[in-house]
């Protein structure tokens, strides 16, 4: 049975939803880059990376390049470069829009009003408060027992 489109993009946009992975595709773009590089720029540990670079290698979005004991990357393709370029002007357009809207609600915001900024409600009016009594004064202890002494 074959996956309809929707789902084969969404597991596509899924395989690239993790952040090392878009790091990795990002400095891909120039050109094959050797794994020591990789791991130099993005500064995790190599396990990690080599479980990030599978999954972009399984899913065939980069290949491999082996000379001699050095192991590179390279996209497999240029729409990849591209995409991500398309990504950054839609991040870019939707952060520009939301400081357009932080402007406008800037600009529209009420004056500070002087005192609390939520008045305490008034008291419940009761009955008058009774005058509280006096506290009891301890009276003194004799000292050295009974008789005074």
């Amino acid at each position: 049975m074959q996956v309809p489109l929707y789902q084969a993009k969404a597991e596509f946009f899924r395989m690239l939803g993790h952040p090392v992975r878009i790091r990795v595709l990002e400095l891909l773009q120039g050109g094959p880059v050797a794994v020591r590089d990789l791991l130099t720029e993005i500064e995790i540990e190599p396990s990690s990376l080599s479980q990030q670079l599978a999954v972009l290698r399984r899913s065939g979005i980069v290949v491999s390049i082996r000379e001699g004991s050095t192991v590179s990357y390279a996209l497999a393709g240029g729409d990849v470069a591209e995409l991500l370029r398309a990504a950054r002007r839609i991040l870019t357009e939707l952060l520009a829009g939301r400081n357009e809207l932080l402007a406008e609600l800037r600009q529209t915001e009420p004056p500070a009003r002087s005192g609390p900024a939520h008045p305490k409600p008034a008291p419940e009016q009761g009955p008058p408060a009774r005058p509280e009594a006096p506290l009891p004064v301890p009276l003194p202890v004799p000292q050295g027992g009974p008789g005074g002494g």
